[in-house]
């Protein structure tokens, strides 16, 4: 599979969150930041699916605003790419790949974790990945919409990226994950994505998708938008980057938030 139908159909699992917020993330939004101040809006952009190609991520880089790059383990670029996003002073997480319901059409790529995988196997594959990606502050899940509901795993998962000091995102790519809830009992730093930025891949529906998010951060304090790396994207926050220049709202990395 090319980069381009990799990005896609990883895209396409994530449809359903295209029209907002669903009633778990609606719930996570009021128990996160129920205790919210009048502070300056925060939003904090995380680019997935990193490692494929160094132009595209460049591309984010050239920017020139804090985004945080959710990176691939065990692709061509992901090792170079950490370094060099690092060198440029942006936040590295690792982007661990997770295995999604209906595999045999969605396939997550090397480095995967699997529903029945055992303490031993989980513990080797994120030290594994983790040495892969160099300065990963931080760990959020790629697919994985069955592994996040499998709650032994998860929690396996979450025990290991703790003892590293690491935190936690949840990608919510199912409203039925039990990543966010079982790091916050493991009482370890973690979010969860508010608003999923490019489903469509077209620039007036990811405009809408951020402007979702800044009325989120206005609302709740802060919000966390998870994009990818297409043309449409780039394009479109750096729109967006533009018209929230003179505003009160500052775009901050994604541990900012936590």
């Amino acid at each position: 599979m090319n980069r381009r139908n990799f990005l896609l159909k990883s895209a396409g699992l994530l449809i359903g969150s295209f029209f907002g917020l669903n009633s778990f993330s609606k719930a996570f939004a009021i128990e996160k930041h129920r205790n919210h101040t009048d502070s300056q809006p925060r939003i904090a952009l995380i680019i997935d699916d990193i490692g494929f190609s160094l132009s595209h991520a460049r591309q984010f880089l050239s920017l020139g605003v804090p985004i945080t790059f959710a990176i691939l383990p065990r692709l061509v670029y992901s090792y170079d790419l950490a370094l060099e996003i690092h060198d440029n002073g942006h936040e590295i997480l690792l982007h661990q790949p997770m295995e999604p319901y209906n595999i045999d059409s969605f396939d997550p790529g090397p480095g995967a974790l699997y529903v029945g995988d055992g303490p031993d196997r989980i513990e080797r594959i994120i030290e594994e990945n983790i040495a892969g990606v160099p300065y990963a502050v931080g760990v959020n899940n790629h697919m994985g919409s069955r592994f996040t509901e499998a709650y032994q795993e998860i929690r396996q998962v979450l025990e290991n990226v703790k003892k590293r000091d690491l935190f936690f995102v949840d990608s919510f790519t199912s409203s039925h994950s039990m990543g966010y809830r079982t790091a916050k009992k493991l009482h370890m730093p973690a979010t969860g994505r508010n608003i999923f930025l490019d489903n469509l891949h077209d620039e007036s529906a990811i405009y809408v998708q951020l402007d979702k998010l800044k009325r989120h951060s206005k609302k709740y304090g802060h919000a966390v938008g998870i994009g990818h790396p297409f043309p449409e994207t780039v394009h479109t926050v750096g729109r967006f980057v533009e018209y929230i220049k003179d505003s009160d709202i500052s775009l901050v990395h994604v541990s900012d938030v936590l």
